[in-house]
């Protein structure tokens, strides 16, 4: 056994620190999956329980936040379409009710705002729109049927943390140019 320093002012035997080796950090909670069944006979798998933002990456891409009211999907669709023009595309056939149905399923939520989000590439527009609500009972059955019925290429809705995403995708195809169209 090795003599320890006792004499006062001498070095203290050498011991290891009581934080080493460290410890392993304690691994999150599994997902609540409860949520994330597939819904039969829709035309895209859906998910639940997803978190996080919409991103769109490149690609031309469109969002605003509109109070939830009333007049909040009249209003999605004159932006959505403006932009889609603005863009130089033809607006698709059907934008209007399309757009219409997906805001206005948001803003049935009942929550504070919603978001109107779009993007266009390789000629597919994408129109996203989110409650910022979470609800508790889901009729996703019903619009996503109603988007199909409305000739949408594909649809779905999720819930996420910052509440219902419903969306389509609409076949675009290159219009007049905008300069044009200003000058006609």
């Amino acid at each position: 056994m090795e003599n320890q320093p006792t004499e006062p002012g001498a070095e203290a035997p050498l011991k290891p620190r009581p934080d080493y080796p460290p410890k392993k950090p304690l691994s999150p909670p599994m997902p609540d999956r409860s949520g994330s069944e597939l819904i039969k006979n829709l035309p895209v798998p859906q998910r639940g329980g997803r978190t996080g933002h919409p991103v769109m990456r490149n690609r031309r891409g469109a969002s605003w936040t509109l109070e939830a009211a009333p007049w909040a999907p009249r209003k999605a669709h004159e932006m959505v379409e403006a932009r889609l023009t603005g863009w130089g595309l033809a607006v698709p056939d059907r934008l209007e009710e399309v757009v219409r149905l997906l805001a206005g399923t948001v803003v049935a939520d009942k929550g504070r705002r919603i978001s109107v989000h779009v993007a266009e590439q390789n000629g597919l527009a994408l129109v996203l729109c989110l409650s910022h609500q979470h609800v508790v009972a889901d009729e996703a059955t019903d619009v996503l049927n109603a988007l199909r019925k409305l000739g949408t290429d594909s649809c779905g809705t999720e819930m996420t943390s910052e509440g219902r995403q419903v969306w389509a995708l609409l076949p675009v195809r290159a219009g007049v140019p905008a300069a044009a169209r200003h000058t006609a």
